[in-house]
């Protein structure tokens, strides 16, 4: 990035760094978001050390999988949440002339001020210069991480250089137990104080420590800080929180060094009897902030080394600052954890943490470069397969119903009102009703089998996964006799705007096409999971699942027959679509500006987008995500719909005009199809996708959490979407459309035990290289053509135009 013009982004000045110049306390909180550093087990926001939570900064660190719920009151009615809890902040190190004031960006004068995120070795850096009054300054320079090779621990380096004074600087590190909470403006009414008992003390000489437990869920969390310096270190305790003071003797163009290092346990951990002397003893084995920085710098190598990916352009730098942060909330440490996809990082408080559909946007990427990830995520969804199994039962279906929302143990965790910040009311919540959450976690276990060639994961806990989502959209399913059709009744689609037909009592939507569509495949899948099956394992799953051989037919004959509607020769979002009211987006433009939240909008006036033919993102057109053309087309023709390319590209033409994109993973999708069907276009929704978070092109939500789904999506974008690739039967197919913005690019993969093929597309020919090793030739399969690569073989193919 070199335009510095544009508002909140960063700029990117050289190979391998995110930088941002000058304080802007109003860019603060997005600055914080996408500074973050994690290593899959916890991440810190990249707030300034020295500088408390208030309504500019908001320190936070978060560990995976760490929830706590709470009860609040809300409009006179008890409100139960789940959030990801924001843990004891180890940051605070604050610094002042003796008897001065406490400097921060904020109180103090700055003369200059920089902040780097350097990609390569995941160290954020800050460069910070205060006036001191009569011609002095100082100078403070700050090195970050979060370690990557040891996921416990984190180090942060301040270097003090004074500039024409001499004098004493002191300097006051904590761990601070008293945080909550608070990082999202809407959720301020409810009871954000997840933390209680919290002890301090001291250990070693230089170091201290903090522990304590969670509210309801009981996690104890315990750290242990050290800190290094060439002055003594004194010891002092507050209520929730410890503190180490030191002074430091400066002197004109001498640079004085702290470290601080710390260790963060949880009772989640394996191996560990106590938090508090895992951590206590974990930083008194820890080396020196030297030999850290160089193991850390080791694990970030290695790291990118899989999942390379060179992408010339404007583009690269984005998609390069996407996956980091894809890296660092699911690294290969995810894999020893019980996680599941957090829509928001962990990065942030927004959506309090919890796992939506994501991780279709995330998993088609993990599979191809840290498949031992996409599994140890797979594992999340299947243990919590009884708790889903319950829900289903809860509403009289068999099978299993996911929830929208999930956490810790795989409730619903969906909020039951939410506030609408235009009107100031909080109103009932339905996207609880988005059941084709299903779908998609039958999608992943599908496509990360077809990726890893893991039989033995879908033998055993994908088929039964995938047996039981099949088995709850067969149960969901209600003949019509009128129609002769199967239907679906009381959904909400993707699109979240519609949750109820006008003026209806109860919410819900019927026939809505996507449910429809990915459920009928859904139920194909599964049945050829079932015919593909050893017998054994077959007969012990149909034992294990009470599936009998009238059920299989049953499930035969409603993936046939659900029935898609069609309006004006279009596919329909749900049934009734084309009766709704056409909005007049114009007005509304040109009154509004920003309408991708028109539901608030339309709210706020007494109104409600159930009225009207407008969509919050891309429904029907996620079809095409999903699909590729040849798939798509195959799917309605099993439902007896055909679906030529003039249908599909009047659905695309007719939604296109109807969408507000309130959603970050709007313009993804609309990118990835466009790229297929209307070329010149398209670039203009992938380059939304790819500012998204950088520019906060939803209004201040990025300061809340970045948007995994949409980063892990633009990597996805470049690696299958104009590719063309898909991982089915047993072969790789490539069916590249290159945008003109985009044409030539390279990245490497793992596929079914290869590690490292690389892939390179330039001006019409396509490069793969295969690593050696003793493993089977890839089958390549192009739409004119089949070859197929030997380990250790690099083929060049022209593309044909």
């Amino acid at each position: 990035m070199t335009d510095r013009t544009r508002e909140h982004e960063g700029t990117w000045e050289h190979e391998g760094t995110w930088e941002y110049e000058g304080y802007r306390p109003a860019d603060e909180r997005l600055r914080e978001s996408l500074c973050t550093l994690g290593n899959g087990r916890f991440a810190t926001r990249g707030a300034l050390p020295e500088c408390a939570a208030d309504d500019i900064h908001y320190p936070g660190t978060y560990v995976a999988g760490c929830y706590n719920r709470l009860t609040s009151e809300v409009e006179g009615r008890r409100v139960e949440n789940e959030d990801l809890v924001n843990v004891p902040n180890w940051l605070p190190l604050r610094f002042r002339l003796t008897d001065g004031e406490w400097l921060t960006p904020d109180t103090g004068t700055v003369l200059d001020h920089r902040q780097t995120l350097h990609l390569d070795s995941g160290v954020l850096e800050r460069r910070t210069r205060y006036a001191l009054g009569q011609g002095r300054a100082l100078s403070v320079r700050q090195q970050r991480l979060v370690h990557m090779a040891d996921p416990h621990l984190a180090a942060l380096r301040t270097e003090f250089t004074a500039e024409d004074f001499t004098g004493e600087l002191e300097v006051e590190a904590a761990l601070d137990g008293g945080v909550t909470n608070a990082g999202v403006p809407r959720y301020r009414d409810l009871d954000g104080r997840h933390l209680t008992h919290v002890h301090t003390g001291t250990a070693a000489p230089g170091t201290m420590w903090l522990r304590c437990r969670t509210r309801t869920s009981d996690i104890g969390i315990a750290l242990a800080a050290r800190l290094t310096a060439p002055a003594p270190v004194v010891d002092l305790r507050r209520p929730s929180r410890t503190v180490q003071r030191l002074r430091l003797s400066l002197a004109p163009g001498r640079t004085a060094t702290v470290d601080k290092c710390v260790a963060l346990h949880t009772s989640h951990d394996p191996a560990i009897s106590d938090p508090l002397q895992a951590a206590v003893d974990r930083i008194d084995a820890a080396p020196g902030f030297e030999q850290l920085l160089e193991s850390h710098r080791g694990a970030w190598n290695q790291l990118w080394r899989r999942a390379e990916l060179d992408v010339p352009g404007e583009a690269g730098p984005i998609l390069r600052l996407h996956l980091f942060h894809v890296l660092q909330t699911l690294s290969p440490h995810t894999a020893d954890l019980d996680v599941g996809v957090p829509a928001r990082g962990l990065h942030g408080e927004a959506y309090r943490g919890h796992v939506f559909w994501d991780e279709l946007f995330v998993l088609p990427y993990l599979n191809l470069h840290l498949p031992e990830v996409s599994r140890a995520l797979l594992h999340y969804r299947h243990r919590r397969l009884d708790r889903a199994r319950a829900a289903a039962r809860a509403i009289g279906r068999r099978g299993a119903l996911y929830p929208w929302q999930s956490g810790s143990d795989g409730r619903e965790e969906t909020q039951q009102l939410h506030l609408n910040p235009r009107s100031g009311r909080w109103l009932p919540d339905q996207t609880h009703l988005q059941h084709h959450v299903g779908s998609a976690i039958a999608y992943n276990v599908w496509q990360y089998c077809e990726a890893s060639r893991d039989a033995e994961f879908l033998h055993a806990e994908g088929a039964e996964m995938l047996l039981h989502i099949a088995r709850f959209w067969a149960d969901s399913a209600t003949w019509d006799e009128n129609l002769g059709r199967h239907r679906i009744r009381g959904v909400v689609g993707p699109d979240e705007y519609h949750e109820a037909y006008p003026g209806a009592e109860r919410p819900g939507l019927d026939d809505n096409a996507y449910t429809n569509v990915t459920a009928a495949w859904v139920l194909t899948r599964a049945l050829e999971v079932l015919r593909t099956l050893p017998e054994p394992r077959r007969r012990e799953l149909a034992e294990r699942t009470a599936l009998d051989d009238g059920e299989a037919d049953h499930w035969e004959d409603v993936s046939r027959t659900l029935h898609v509607p069609f309006h004006n020769g279009v596919i329909s979002q749900f049934e009734g679509y084309g009766d709704l009211a056409e909005l007049d987006w114009d007005d509304y433009r040109e009154r509004y500006g920003d309408i991708r939240r028109l539901d608030r909008i339309l709210e706020a006036e007494g109104d409600t987008v159930n009225h009207y033919k407008a969509s919050k993102q891309a429904d029907v057109l996620m079809l095409g995500y999903l699909f590729s053309p040849a798939e798509l087309q195959g799917l309605f023709a099993r439902l007896g719909h055909p679906l030529d390319e003039d249908t599909w590209r009047r659905t695309v033409d007719y939604y296109l005009g109807r969408t507000s994109h309130g959603s970050t993973l709007s313009g993804l999708v609309h990118g990835w199809v466009l790229a297929r069907c209307r070329r010149a276009e398209a670039w203009t929704f992938c380059q939304e996708a790819l500012r998204g978070d950088i520019a906060d092109l939803q209004g201040g939500t990025t300061g809340e959490g970045i948007h995994l789904g949409a980063m892990a999506g633009t990597l996805d974008l470049v690696q299958r979407g104009l590719t063309g690739l898909e991982t089915r039967s047993g072969a790789l197919w490539l069916d590249p459309v290159p945008l003109p913005e985009l044409s030539s690019y390279g990245f490497s993969i793992s596929y079914q035990g290869h590690w490292g093929i690389e892939l390179r597309l330039t001006s019409g020919r396509l490069e793969i290289a295969v690593p050696p090793s003793d493993l089977m030739p890839i089958d390549i399969e192009l739409p004119d053509r089949t070859v197929s690569v030997q380990p250790g073989e690099t083929c060049r193919l022209l593309l044909a135009d």
